[in-house]
């Protein structure tokens, strides 16, 4: 397999851990956009959301919230939390991974969706997405 991330995990390529246990690894993210931007990562492979088995995605989520809690307990004030799922929503690597970026009030820093001038009919679209 190719992928940069489980070549990270099995410590082929060097990383910024800041936290690891026998199934998650959490670095900084080499973008170095935001102070303390983390990637948290399951160590087996799983290319999205979509294709990760529920017990992996929880052991995921509950490593982020492991970091989050560390984040305030240094001062931050908040923290985004971000999953992206697949190319066309930004995945930029095809393996599942939380993006945790911890905050400070008016840190200037914009983690936000642009909306479209035109509103949505949200009666319509919940018709169509919802779940039977």
């Amino acid at each position: 397999m190719d992928c940069v991330f489980c070549k990270i995990v099995k410590g082929e390529i060097p990383c910024y851990k800041i936290y690891e246990d026998d199934d998650v690894l959490a670095m900084l993210d080499i973008a170095a956009d935001v102070e303390g931007h983390t990637l948290v990562l399951p160590k087996v492979h799983a290319a999205d959301i979509n294709e990760c088995d529920a017990q992996t995605y929880q052991k995921v989520m509950l490593a982020s919230k492991k970091i989050v809690d560390h984040f305030l307990k240094l001062g931050y004030d908040g923290a985004n939390v971000v999953v992206n799922c697949k190319r066309a929503a930004g995945q930029e690597v095809p393996h599942l991974h939380v993006h945790v970026f911890p905050r400070k009030d008016n840190d200037g820093v914009k983690i936000k969706v642009e909306h479209p001038q035109n509103k949505l009919n949200l009666e319509d679209i919940a018709k169509k997405l919802r779940l039977n």
